[in-house]
């Protein structure tokens, strides 16, 4: 391979990395954006999603269906975790943050760090601490892209990342749900003083956050090859450096942040040691809050903005 087919595979895949990211972020940036809260939890909702993803596609390979009826499976599967893991969110928010929503931030982060535990030991238990097998749908052939080498399962990811980060951005900002969303985020007081339903703004809230990053788990899980119970925390610190290097609350951000963290960490495990990759993510996160707080697209007040 030459170089510039090398750094055209490096390109492709940050991008791919950089979507499921930047999909994670965006549960993020969507929480703080409407209640400023970080949900810690995150985490454990996109592993969630990853497991429901493997439990329903093992089934429906079982049955011959990945064969037979390959787009179907594929949308039964992302439907399924998202819609499983979007309850799940409001389950949260309804047990863990609305009781605490006038409580000091402390004791809303204390809650959510509780809930990060509950839900990491739970999926512990019932899925046990081995790596659980994805079903190899996809199959091993790769597109060669001018001297790249790009496997479908990447294309497919790419773009199914990119509709729904769209898809979002259209929601926000067209949608009647999405305007009272960010009216939200600016003043909740004014916004309830108007008539917008609060309670059910924020339920949406945790609903299209968590199933996004459902959908990003079990892409992980199509892409490599397996999940365990503990794989959300690292894609947790990455995601939430990715929202914080965007400008928390910003939909934008989170996706532009969840691009160049995976563009830095390709770069550095294609140029540098592998094995120190993951320090980069924390190097940038610190350089970010120590330079510019509020991120590259936010403002020093929270605010869904699109």
């Amino acid at each position: 391979m030459d170089f510039s087919a090398f750094i055209l595979q490096q390109m492709v895949n940050a991008l791919f990395l950089g979507s499921i990211y930047a999909l994670i972020a965006l549960g993020y940036t969507m929480v703080y954006g409407i209640i400023e809260l970080i949900n810690f939890a995150h985490g454990e909702l996109f592993t969630a999603g990853a497991f429901i993803g493997v439990i329903v596609l093992s089934g429906l390979q079982q049955i011959g269906w990945v064969e037979t009826h390959f787009v179907l499976t594929l949308f039964i599967v992302f439907g399924l975790a998202m819609a499983y893991v979007a309850v799940l969110g409001v389950a949260l928010e309804h047990v863990a943050y609305r009781p605490l929503r006038n409580a000091s931030r402390l004791s809303a982060l204390l809650s959510a760090l509780g809930m990060s535990i509950f839900l990491s030991n739970g999926m512990m238990l019932s899925q046990g601490v081995s790596d659980r097998a994805y079903p190899q749908v996809f199959g091993l052939e790769s597109i060669d892209f001018f001297g790249a080498m790009i496997s479908h399962s990447q294309v497919f990811i790419i773009l199914l990342a990119f509709v729904l980060m769209v898809g979002l951005q259209f929601f926000v900002h067209r949608t009647r749900l999405g305007k009272a969303m960010r009216a939200t985020a600016q003043n909740r007081t004014i916004a309830r003083m108007l008539g917008i339903n609060i309670d059910q703004t924020i339920r949406i809230t945790f609903m299209i956050g968590p199933a996004l990053g459902a959908a990003a788990g079990v892409m992980v899980g199509l892409y490599y090859g397996a999940v365990r119970f503990d794989m959300g925390f690292i894609f947790m610190i990455k995601a939430f450096a990715a929202a914080i290097l965007g400008g928390i609350g910003s939909i934008p951000g989170a996706v532009l942040g969840g691009l160049i963290i995976g563009g830095i960490e390709v770069a550095w495990a294609a140029f540098l040691p592998s094995a120190w990759k993951d320090v980069t993510t924390f190097t940038v996160l610190i350089l970010v809050l120590y330079l510019k707080p509020s991120g590259l697209l936010g403002e020093s007040e929270a605010d869904l903005r699109v």
